[in-house]
């Protein structure tokens, strides 16, 4: 099936529409992606993946989509498509907790500099009480880089009152260490300014308006078949995860966490870089204000981040070397990225279950630039 929509003078959007519904291509003169294409697909032979979506926007228009591969490298298994679900990971912590701090700044309902005993007085410990907000989104809180709770916690209120306990390993503002702690940390601020817990706040003020429903917190067993299997894990749950949230942490915080948990499309994720990239507005309705998505995407004094999100290093970045020096974006474990460049109007999707079968797969660390370079080729060549 065939759907042609002229969108200007210059630009038609073919949408090809496959039994598969797994490739959209904006076609248009310039832009020739059948070197992506190979590179992709090339990938996937050489194990880094066992399959994958990529989505490329270009000025608010997606330029490319495609899904790639299949659940597993079984070969008999099931086909991506492009309203496959991949478990985010890390990218939770931009996504939701990021934005909703973000939210919750325009609210009034906490500032940036506000230190955090003063939302969680038990927090107030081991040198911690001059911790603020800021100090969280920067990953200088001192905290440290992650915890095995799993070897030691047996629920959420232990992780939590662990985490609260922590003594730092670093002082405050010191150095850059990036931090789940520091997100989860966050989290329990947010719900405490709101009421409510992260994956409602989230729903409510983020997915709902953005009009991404395919992306949330622990997913009803009605749409695993939908969502790409994550890992055999054969050292603490023993059994293949599909819908559940890899991460270890977040698993034991009930799938609710600030740092990993959530499970999304490229589709979704597009309308919320396309807010991003609109300065907070999406169907002329505006999200967050302005100046805090200017705030919050702008690399930071003193600090090689920007306020929860990554900024593109000059060197060994994710994004490769042709995104521009203001390009802003986040990885996650499993094998998910986005990348912006607010300069050139461009940002990147790709999501992938690279740890399927096992984390030990770390492939895509060198894959990842070499598709973003790629792409930036393709589309100024």
């Amino acid at each position: 099936m065939y759907l042609i929509r002229k969108t200007s003078f210059k630009y038609i959007i073919l949408v090809i529409a496959t039994l598969n519904f797994n490739f959209i291509l904006a076609q248009n003169s310039k832009y020739n992606f059948a070197k992506v294409d190979i590179l992709v697909k090339q990938a996937i032979v050489d194990s880094v993946f066992p399959g994958a979506i990529l989505l490329i926007s270009k000025e608010g228009e997606t330029i490319y989509e495609k899904a790639y591969g299949n659940f597993t490298y079984d070969k008999n298994s099931s086909k991506v498509k492009l309203n496959t679900i991949y478990d985010l990971a890390s990218l939770t912590k931009i996504v939701a907790t990021t934005t909703a701090a973000m939210i919750c700044i325009d609210e009034n309902l906490f500032h940036l500099n506000d230190n955090v005993t003063k939302y969680i007085p038990e927090f107030d410990n081991n040198e911690k009480e001059k911790i603020t907000i800021k100090h969280l989104l920067l990953h200088n809180s001192g905290l440290p880089a992650y915890k095995r709770f799993y070897k030691f916690c047996s629920n959420a209120d232990e992780v939590i009152n662990d985490i609260f306990e922590t003594k730092l390993v670093y002082k405050t503002g010191t150095k850059t260490v990036y931090s789940d702690l520091s997100m989860i940390v966050l989290q329990k601020v947010i719900e405490k300014v709101t009421g409510k817990t992260l994956d409602i706040f989230s729903k409510e003020k983020i997915f709902y308006p953005l009009n991404m429903k395919l992306t949330m917190f622990n997913p009803p067993d009605s749409i695993k078949n939908e969502i790409a299997p994550t890992e055999l894990d054969d050292y603490w749950r023993h059994r293949l995860l599909r819908g559940e949230v890899h991460d270890e942490t977040a698993f034991l915080l009930n799938g609710v966490s600030g740092n990993a948990g959530l499970f999304s499309t490229t589709e979704d994720l597009s309308r919320f870089l396309k807010m991003i990239l609109q300065k907070g507005v999406f169907n002329k309705k505006r999200i967050i204000k302005k100046s805090t998505v200017k705030l919050f995407t702008t690399k930071q004094q003193n600090s090689e981040r920007a306020l929860g999100w990554d900024i593109k290093s000059p060197e060994k970045s994710s994004a490769g070397n042709l995104f521009s020096s203001l390009s802003f974006g986040h990885t996650g474990y499993t094998g998910t990225s986005m990348w912006i460049d607010p300069e050139k109007k461009i940002f990147v999707i790709f999501l992938t279950n690279r740890v399927y079968p096992s984390r030990e797969n770390r492939k895509i660390i060198k894959f990842r630039p070499v598709l973003h370079d790629k792409i930036i080729k393709s589309i100024y060549k």
